[in-house]
């Protein structure tokens, strides 16, 4: 297998479903500011680890699109939340102007809250019967036990500086939870044992820290024009980051022990894992 070619796949599947994932019907520009962030590319990282945790067990993953579609709204709702002025204030989003720059604060804001019910929308339509543990699972992980809990600590850090405690909440609610989510969904909708789950619940959880760490590394030393965002912000808002709190040295270490971890809770597919293990590798590659 190869590993570019296989994320390829995956990747053009899920944006070929998200074409016509927001329906005719939406009213406007509230319909063009939604389909703006949601098919302005990306790695689509997290509708690609629930199509990939669900082919661990399965093939068709006709069925599984759907449900990767609804995580990659609620991310791309995130994201268009956290670039608003009152978040993170930031005018880049993948190299365009984010949605707030184009339709306003206003319009972002309603962008977000409708794709966040759309994800959820979708969801219920697919009629699967593990649906409502579906929800669930994202629900949980994104509210305000997730993500959003997440952002908030991340807010606040703002104010008093950071400290070792609250870095590994943030890192683990504001993005770790949110690249959980699509393993357990993923596996959960292939029919995979309590055991499997688990796994692939440490693995995401592994993953995702160690994917912010990386982030929280690349606003120091990338690019960005590569990033498609601006660099420097962190230290700009006094951001609670694992190089504010660890050092650079340090946080490029914890993010190859992290990924190390993450490889090994997959063990337990054997060498249907290849492809999740080596998208875990080259997390400590990436340059945006």
């Amino acid at each position: 297998m190869n590993f570019q070619d296989e994320y390829s796949r995956l990747r053009d599947r899920i944006e070929e479903y998200l074409r016509n994932a927001v329906p005719e019907d939406v009213p406007q520009p509230l319909g063009d500011a939604m389909r703006y962030s949601l098919l302005a590319g990306g790695k689509r990282l997290r509708a690609v680890l629930l199509l990939a945790a669900y082919s661990l067990l399965k093939d068709d993953i006709e069925t599984a699109l759907p449900f990767a579609a609804a995580v990659e709204m609620v991310h791309t709702y995130s994201l268009i939340h956290d670039d608003l002025p009152a978040m993170d204030n930031d005018d880049l989003r993948r190299g365009k102007p984010t949605c707030h720059k184009v339709y306003g604060d206003g319009m972002a804001v309603l962008a977000g809250d409708g794709l966040l019910s759309l994800a959820f929308e979708s969801i219920a339509a697919s009629e699967h019967p593990k649906a409502m543990l579906l929800v669930k699972e994202l629900a949980d992980r994104c509210g305000t036990r997730g993500m959003v809990a997440g952002q908030c600590a991340d807010l606040e850090a703002e104010k008093g500086g950071g400290s070792e405690k609250l870095l590994h909440y943030i890192h683990l609610h504001k993005t770790a939870d949110m690249i959980t989510a699509p393993m357990v969904m993923g596996l959960t909708l292939a029919g995979a044992s309590d055991e499997q789950i688990a796994c692939g619940r440490e693995y995401g959880k592994d993953l995702g820290i160690a994917f912010q760490i990386v982030d929280d590394i690349l606003d120091v030393t990338g690019d960005t024009a590569v990033l498609g965002k601006t660099i420097g912000k962190d230290a700009e808002e006094n951001k609670c980051t694992w190089v504010s709190v660890y050092g650079i040295d340090q946080a490029r270490q914890d993010a190859s022990s992290y990924t190390e971890n993450a490889v090994k809770n997959l063990d337990i597919f054997g060498d249907k894992a290849i492809f999740l293990k080596t998208l875990a590798q080259h997390t400590l590659m990436r340059v945006k």
